[in-house]
């Protein structure tokens, strides 16, 4: 009669182990997957905070200098905050919005090239100069503005205009 008693266990064993098992490893995926979504959230966040720093700034300092050479006055800039966040921005970037920013960068360089060695109070930029020299800086920005609402997910169509940031009458920044 042991012999009936063991045979008569071993499924009851088997599905409980079996069981037991099962819910183990489902927590475990449970787990892996629930991190990697919170990571995905996480880094969208930090993404989009970067991005609205790196436009804030982009804005800032557009406005000033225009400001500064149509009213004939000394301009500060805070060159400082512009670098921490392009710096900044590129460390939570993907590779394509990486890239973007890198032309924009140098697109923005065009513009303080032509505009930012220029002393306002004696040597200032008019209008048409300021919008010229901003060209490459509003075709650079609606790349980025883009290239990072690609990132962002399907969902998001590409803009054909930018709100804010390039100053002056562009193609690039007028809506449809």
């Amino acid at each position: 009669m042991p012999d009936f008693a063991v045979m008569d266990l071993a499924p009851v064993l088997v599905t409980t182990l079996g069981g037991a098992l099962s819910a183990t490893l489902g927590v475990l995926v449970g787990g892996v997957v629930t991190r990697r979504a919170q990571e995905r959230h996480w880094l969208r966040d930090r993404q989009l905070q970067a991005y609205q720093e790196l436009f804030n700034q982009y804005a800032r300092f557009m406005m000033a200098l225009r400001r500064a050479h149509l009213d004939h006055a000394p301009v500060d800039v805070d060159w400082a905050s512009w670098s921490v966040a392009l710096t900044t921005a590129t460390l939570v970037a993907p590779l394509s919005v990486a890239r973007a920013m890198d032309a924009f960068a140098k697109a923005v360089g065009v513009f303080l090239t032509k505009v930012a060695a220029r002393d306002p109070v004696t040597d200032p930029v008019d209008d048409a100069g300021l919008t010229e020299a901003s060209r490459p800086a509003a075709a650079a920005h609606i790349d980025l503005l883009n290239a990072i609402r690609r990132s962002m997910g399907s969902s998001l169509e590409e803009m054909p205009f930018y709100l804010g940031g390039t100053l002056g009458e562009h193609p690039e920044g007028k809506a449809p």
